[in-house]
């Protein structure tokens, strides 16, 4: 495979992003907001469960006090997912995180209408956990600050007391107080090592990646297996059509015919890590894409559940354009199969 450019990588990031903003909209105004709490919940969880533990060695914080190195990890785990997240420290036993607008999780008109259950989902799935995790029954998270409350942004912080806590403890909220003043000083940096722009924008695009791999299990859990592939699948339409034009910038893409659909679709999956290569037969183009990271290590039902809702992604793209064309797949191995036809329009 050729070097893919910065640019596509960040195309897939944003990309992924966008589905993962609109299933959230589509879930808050398709079923209960109970039902979006406990999405979020759930799928915080399974990323907490993953990666949390895991990643302390990678950020050099194994060795710092519990409520330090729990802000320090918010702040670096989410600035390389490129989200902004200022930290503070009063004390060894008391350190704040803020984050600063563009909110990530609800970016553009989206922080309107998401309910506020969406983020006491992921309060109480991450933020609440840290200490059980570190096995530290005395360490919680004060929340002083939400944005869909109409406050100043997501911000509290983590302290560990000087008694173990119950479990509705864990996670506290306390509206009137304040961080202290901003101090560019205190901001973690990550380990040193080889962070080149091209790492980066991978691991902005997995951070987003991870939002689609997790959430659709997560949203079955809640909804059940029929309703929610179909929210999932319908919000990756939607977001397929409505993004097109901006990934088609990314890899130069032509709203053609179906050989610039192929182009198309080969270069932006390239993006993804994976491996792709062209075939054309008169008025039908193939695209193979080898490799599938967005499904990688994943169990089988959840593959299937998860590759039926992101192909839907590319399904949209395709029908944004001019030409009236079809794009079906079909899974062989770890690879998948795309075929591009021309239709009649209607």
């Amino acid at each position: 495979m050729e070097t893919v450019p910065n640019a596509v990588y960040t195309a897939q990031a944003e990309i992924h992003h966008q589905y993962f903003l609109g299933l959230q909209l589509m879930v808050a105004t398709c079923e209960p907001r109970e039902a979006v709490y406990e999405w979020m919940y759930k799928l915080f969880r399974k990323q907490h469960e993953e990666k949390f533990l895991s990643s302390f060695e990678k950020l050099g914080l194994a060795h710092l006090p519990h409520a330090v190195a729990c802000a320090k990890y918010h702040v670096l785990s989410n600035s390389i997912g490129g989200v902004g997240v200022e930290y503070a420290e009063e004390s060894d036993t008391k350190a704040w995180v803020r984050f600063r607008y563009p909110r990530w999780m609800y970016a553009g008109p989206a922080i309107c209408g998401i309910p506020v259950e969406a983020s006491r989902g992921f309060l109480y799935g991450w933020y609440a956990q840290n200490g059980v995790s570190l096995k530290n029954p005395r360490l919680r998270f004060v929340c002083v600050s939400e944005d869909m409350t109409g406050q100043f942004g997501l911000c509290g912080y983590f302290e560990e007391c000087d008694h173990d806590l119950d479990d509705e403890e864990r996670l506290t909220f306390s509206p009137n107080e304040r961080p202290p003043p901003f101090d560019q000083k205190m901001q973690p940096q990550p380990p040193s090592g080889d962070w080149s722009a091209e790492r980066l924008a991978k691991a902005n695009r997995n951070y987003a990646v991870e939002y689609i791999r997790n959430g659709i299990p997560a949203l079955i859990e809640v909804l059940g297996r029929e309703r929610a592939v179909e929210l999932g699948k319908k919000a990756a339409f939607l977001i397929g059509l409505q993004h097109y034009q901006t990934a088609a910038k990314s890899v130069d893409g032509v709203d053609g015919g179906v050989n610039c659909v192929a182009d198309f679709l080969a270069k932006i999956l390239e993006g993804m890590g994976d491996e792709c290569s062209v075939s054309i037969d008169g008025h039908t183009a193939a695209v193979t894409q080898r490799g599938l990271r967005v499904v990688r290590r994943m169990e089988s039902k959840d593959k299937t559940d998860v590759l039926g809702c992101w192909t839907e992604i590319w399904r949209g793209m395709i029908k944004s354009h001019r030409q009236f064309m079809d794009l079906d797949w079909k899974l062989e191995k770890d690879s998948l199969i795309w075929t591009v036809k021309n239709v009649e329009a209607i």
